[in-house]
């Protein structure tokens, strides 16, 4: 395992502080080494990933790798607005352009002359002012809301999603030839449940980080336990999760071991609350065929070739949630996880 490295740039993000991407998995160094190699190049740049993956954190790291660095870096959630107001706030708008127009604004196209526009949730932006993004893309110009004046411009955009742009491509949500435009180099952000031994060591990070901002003179550690929990868990809210639920251990911490990992903060009434299920016998259960196979071996081999399947099984209906995967088998967590570490080296 390599010595973990972070993105090499840093940035300051809301309330000053300085953000940065981390990590030493095969998955991440793979990613990060993709990124700097487009970073220089100038073209758009599609970044794709769940949320809580890390997309503000790799466009930052693509403008201040490239040779924009010193423009300005700009941001729109266009998932934010409105679908009426994202032309305006794109392009701009003259004086009486419309009502409340009481005077020429201009966009963050302008804005971001000479450096890049990061837009987030490309995804959600009206198909009309898709054109005028194409438009921009393809000739540097464009005109403000009420203006029939053309406005040149020189910026590199950078576009994050976690929808589909094919698919709505398909659907004609998305205009293909702009999909076509902005897609000169697609990055996947990893999600952290597959960046192995990212985890604990973010974890790590996201302590020290804490305990600093709290005041703490110790740094509280993690039990065995606790890192177990980490580790197994499936982190559907990704980084962006993880921080969060690190933050509120080191918070809650009565001592300097950490061993309560709160995942899910909201308290759920018992009557809410479902108690696990067994995982259906047709979910779990080997196909004729695979029964007839485990009779031929000797009974230990057969019983332990069994186990493997139905851990198999619960995990892939899953999506690989240890917890999930438990419940369906009618397990505890521990229970589980020691079946888990069993047969660690068969699933993988």
């Amino acid at each position: 395992m390599g010595v973990p490295i972070s993105s090499g740039k840093e940035f300051t993000g809301p309330g000053g502080v300085t953000r940065e991407a981390l990590g030493q998995s095969e998955a991440f160094l793979d990613f990060q080494e993709r990124l700097s190699r487009v970073a220089p190049v100038n073209r758009p740049v599609l970044l794709i990933g769940e949320r809580g993956t890390g997309k503000e954190l790799a466009a930052s790291r693509l403008h201040f790798l490239s040779g924009r660095w010193q423009g300005p870096l700009v941001a729109l959630n266009c998932a934010a607005l409105a679908p009426g107001l994202i032309e305006a706030e794109l392009f701009g708008y003259e004086k009486g352009a419309f009502t409340g127009a009481n005077q020429r604004r201009i966009g963050r196209f302008e804005v971001a002359d000479g450096g890049t526009l990061f837009l987030d949730e490309i995804g959600s932006i009206p198909v009309e002012v898709q054109e005028k993004i194409l438009r921009v893309v393809e000739y540097g110009s464009f005109e403000r809301v009420g203006s029939p004046q053309s406005v040149e411009v020189d910026v590199r955009i950078i576009g994050a999603t976690n929808a589909d742009l094919v698919a709505l491509a398909d659907q004609r949500r998305f205009k293909q030839d702009l999909l076509d435009r902005l897609s000169f180099e697609v990055l996947a952000l990893p999600p952290l449940r597959e960046r192995q031994g990212d985890i604990l060591l973010l974890a790590d990070h996201f302590a020290a980080r804490m305990t600093f901002e709290m005041g703490l003179e110790d740094l509280p550690g993690f039990s065995a336990a606790a890192r177990a929990a980490l580790e197994g868990y499936a982190w559907p809210g990704n980084v962006r999760e993880l921080k969060n639920v690190v933050e509120r251990a080191v918070y809650r911490a009565d001592s300097a071991v950490i061993s309560d990992i709160v995942f899910d903060p909201f308290p759920v009434s018992s009557e809410k609350k479902a108690p696990p299920q067994p995982v259906p016998a047709d979910t779990t259960a080997a196909p004729a065929v695979e029964a007839e196979d485990l009779m031929e071996k000797p009974f230990k081999e057969a019983v332990e070739a069994f186990k493997l399947r139905l851990l198999k099984k619960a995990l892939a209906a899953t999506r690989y949630n240890q917890k999930l995967a438990a419940a369906r088998l009618g397990l505890t967590y521990h229970q589980f996880r020691g079946l888990y570490r069993q047969f660690k080296k068969d699933l993988t």
